[in-house]
């Protein structure tokens, strides 16, 4: 039973579905959990993945029991979700759908025809395989994450929790820091921007006047992603681009080009190429306002100042990121603390920082604030920042003192799995499951429908 409730338990960690496969032999029900049932296609489909992605998955029979035992665990989640009327949206289930197969498609270049050759079924086909997969996987995680609400841990538990680890056994973790930052944009100035407008205008009239838009992209776009392929986006759905882009895109017709649009990026302009559903073919040209020197100076000036008003204390820095930051970065919502993106904390080894915050923050106590760094952005643009050191540690063996918040979350996750094997081997007992003569060898299947 211990066994069946682990590859449970690893089943919805790792989320196990067949990814709407089926197999082409005559199909039956092998089992029912409740009132779920699994079919042999369902086990055939997760072993032909699981051979795809290991050479090596071992001994055939076993490999298809410990599937089949994910399964009904998954199964059991799912029943038991609906018993206690856990429901999952048609619009969130669409929003899923649409997130992991656009993410599929950008991969292709969104390139239709291509996805239905390598698949062998086009996107709408895919969808309505993928689609029961994806709500029975939804609601497990939802029935899941219903139960682990609860759950939480004591500060005497914490100290137990890390008491029984052997000594021996202590991680010995890395020197690690958190930082805050506050970001500013330098400001285009007004003759700039009058400029970049004009540009803009000028090639409208001249792609009015005949001239090949794919060839005044090439030369003009200062978008580096797009400008050298003549400006193609491809295809994309509603809601991929910034609002003002987008609004201006969906009014245009079949070949029409738009005068310049303004965005937070610069100026715009779109050509609409096709049009499938929801979903637009553009290509654009984007014209920058340039940043002057005096424009960074004047934003270097500001964040001088603000480093100063907080070293004076005459504000906290988290009162400073909320007044003055750039808002669209994550930081600006999490006061400023800058998440670190391999591990969903705040906390970075000095081996995963940024150089130029390395060696910015290396002589620093804790509290201190950073001299103006750069920020470039995947975009290419550069930004400007102020740091402020908020802890540092230097390598040691894990204690309660200074990892206490890394052995709570520990703690937190061993209470939750011992708590979720108590209730998987509750309802295992309470749920009718049947299992098809044939498969009666699994190892603990016997047991389950007895």
């Amino acid at each position: 039973m211990k066994n069946i409730q682990l590859t449970i338990l690893m089943c919805l960690l790792i989320t196990c579905v067949g990814y709407g496969q089926k197999s082409l032999l005559i199909d039956k029900v092998i089992a029912r959990v409740g009132g779920e049932t699994i079919l042999l296609s369902d086990v055939e489909a997760q072993y032909a993945f699981a051979l795809d992605q290991a050479a090596d998955i071992g001994d055939e029979d076993q490999a298809k029991c410990q599937i089949l035992e994910g399964i009904i665990g998954q199964k059991l989640i799912v029943h038991q979700a609906k018993l206690d009327s856990i429901v999952v949206g048609d619009e969130e289930i669409e929003a899923q759908l649409d997130y992991r197969i656009n993410g599929v498609l950008r991969q292709m270049n969104n390139d239709e025809e291509f996805f239905e050759e390598y698949y062998n079924m086009s996107v709408d086909e895919m969808r309505g395989n993928l689609r029961e997969d994806l709500e029975q996987q939804l609601l497990a995680e939802r029935m899941q994450s219903q139960l682990m609400l609860s759950v939480n841990v004591t500060p005497d538990e914490v100290e137990k929790f890390f008491s029984e680890i052997p000594t021996d056994s202590l991680p010995y973790l890395s020197s690690e820091v958190e930082f805050a930052e506050i970001v500013l944009q330098p400001e285009v100035n007004s003759e700039e921007d009058k400029k970049a407008l004009s540009t803009a205008e000028d090639l409208y009239q001249r792609i009015l006047a005949g001239e090949s838009f794919e060839e005044l992209a090439k030369e003009y776009s200062d978008d580096p992603g797009s400008g050298a392929n003549g400006g193609n986006l491809g295809y994309a759905p509603r809601g991929t681009f910034v609002p003002e882009f987008e609004e201006a895109a969906y009014n245009l017709d079949i070949e029409e080009v738009s005068l310049p649009v303004e965005t937070e990026f610069g100026y715009h302009l779109i050509k609409m190429i096709d049009k499938k559903g929801t979903k637009i073919n553009l290509q654009h040209i984007l014209i920058k306002p340039e940043i002057t020197d005096n424009d960074v100076l004047l934003a270097k000036t500001k964040l001088d100042s603000i480093k100063n008003l907080v070293s004076e204390e005459k504000t906290s820095f988290g009162e400073a990121v909320r007044k003055f930051s750039y808002e669209d970065i994550p930081s600006y919502h999490n006061s400023g603390r800058v998440q670190n993106p391999s591990t969903g904390k705040t906390f970075f080894r000095t081996a995963e920082l940024p150089t130029e915050v390395y060696f910015a923050i290396e002589d620093m106590q804790v509290g201190e604030v950073s001299e103006v760094l750069e920020y470039p952005l995947p975009t290419g643009e550069t930004y400007y920042r102020i740091i402020q050191l908020q802890s540092k540690t230097k390598p040691h063996k894990a204690n309660l003192k200074e990892d206490y918040a890394k052995i709570q979350e520990l703690a937190k996750q061993s209470k939750k799995n011992e708590y979720f094997v108590d209730w998987v081997n509750r309802k295992l007992k309470e749920t009718y499951i049947e299992v098809d003569d044939r498969l009666r060898d699994c190892p603990n299947l016997e047991e389950l429908t007895k």
